[in-house]
């Protein structure tokens, strides 16, 4: 018989091979082109899903000055409800004789706090709270509606408090 030729199971002469039951070892795996398309693939994704991700912490950093900022405005009004005017400084220990001067509002910082908070503009009537991210942090780079997050500010008059920018202090 040339070379290449068989008898198949009929007895009758066939150039086809049999097939194999088993791959070969060396045929098992993956290819190099194969390997480089999943990496791309998860590049890709990866691209797409961090952004969105750090935005979320962000947002939930942003939560936690919103909170801190309340405490103190709570705090600021259980000391308007004793002192003729509102407290000057926010860690000060509370002395209890309303002195602005000497007392604060006795609150401390959050445990690894992002952002810093501060009085201005203080009146019998009225103050502006600040919160400013810390400089260097990741919540500098915060933005809700295309407005910065940076510096959230409360303006209280006569009661009624305003916050800015309003597209950050939204839920």
């Amino acid at each position: 018989m040339p070379l290449g030729l068989a008898l198949n199971n009929h007895g009758v002469i066939s150039s086809r091979r049999p097939p194999r039951s088993l791959p070969r070892p060396n045929d098992w795996g993956f290819t190099l082109i194969e390997l480089m398309i999943v990496v791309v693939i998860v590049a890709v994704i990866a691209m797409v899903a961090l952004p969105a991700f750090q935005g979320q912490i962000r947002k939930s950093r942003r939560s936690e000055a919103v909170a801190a900022t309340a405490q103190i405005q709570q705090a600021q009004e259980r000391w308007r409800a004793t002192c003729p005017q509102y407290a000057t400084a926010i860690p000060t220990a509370n002395a209890g004789d309303c002195n602005v001067a000497t007392s604060g509002l006795a609150i401390a910082a959050p445990a690894g706090a992002r952002y810093t908070y501060a009085l201005a503009a203080v009146t019998p009537t009225g103050y502006t709270l600040t919160a400013t991210a810390i400089v260097g942090s990741s919540q500098n780079a915060d933005t809700a509606a295309g407005a910065p997050c940076n510096v959230l500010t409360v303006t209280v008059t006569n009661g009624s408090a305003a916050q800015t920018p309003l597209a950050c202090w939204s839920k």
